[in-house]
């Protein structure tokens, strides 16, 4: 495996200290759990999130002369499951993971919220192993050239668009969990957004955070008849 990654790490231009944090990083929780294996990358995952979070907001800070709200909605389309995904996809991510057999069948080296969450949790090993400065210079130098790339559009922010639309109208909005299904390694997720008390519109995705933005998109349909 270490082997196999060295390829990525001339990519990246880093110099691993601890290969196991690398190593944990993709194993997915279906290929543990077929080898007894207490190790997968879902607390990397969770730690890389909010570091690709605070790296791509201050990039915004830093390098836009930009309102709050501007900096809120561009932060959102570069750091969502679409675009994580297509980070992954340009390093090749998906020829490193190691999924169980029954995933591996059903396509899960390529699913995107797998090969997003794996590129949070590699962010998340450099970071603890060699340190902020050299995941923040990974992390731009991966993401600026898609920022730069007018052509390049990952999602529409519904739900801040659907909050703008609230905001004028001085109602609570409110997002709820109101369906989780499907095994660990492969959960579906149902959000209901409501209104004031109306429920509007829900939504379904493989993680929360789209079913929200789903959730979002179809309100803001729903309100645009």
């Amino acid at each position: 495996m270490v082997i196999i990654m060295e390829k990525l790490f001339r990519k990246l231009k880093i110099e691993p200290k601890n290969l196991e944090l690398y190593e944990t990083a993709f194993l997915h929780t279906s290929y543990s759990n077929e080898h007894k294996n207490k190790r997968n990358y879902e607390r990397l995952e969770f730690l890389g999130d909010a570091i690709v979070d605070l790296v791509v907001a201050d990039y915004f800070y830093s390098n836009k002369n930009i309102s709050e709200g501007e900096m809120t909605k561009l932060r959102a389309s570069y750091v969502c499951e679409n675009a994580l995904a297509v980070y992954s996809d340009s390093l090749n991510l998906s020829e490193y993971v190691k999924v169980g057999v029954g995933e591996e069948h059903a396509g899960g080296k390529h699913r995107k919220t797998i090969i997003a969450d794996i590129f949070e949790a590699l962010m998340a090993a450099i970071y603890l192993d060699l340190g902020y400065a050299t995941v923040r210079r990974t992390i731009l130098n991966i993401v600026v050239p898609f920022i730069e790339n007018p052509a390049i559009n990952f999602f529409s922010d519904y739900k801040s668009a659907l909050q703008e639309y609230v905001q004028t109208t001085q109602k609570s909005l409110v997002y709820e969990l109101v369906n989780e299904s499907g095994p660990s390694h492969d959960k579906v997720y149902t959000v209901a957004v409501k209104i004031g008390d109306i429920e509007y519109a829900t939504g379904t995705a493989s993680s929360k955070k789209e079913a929200e933005q789903e959730a979002a998109k179809n309100a803001l349909n729903k309100l645009a008849v």
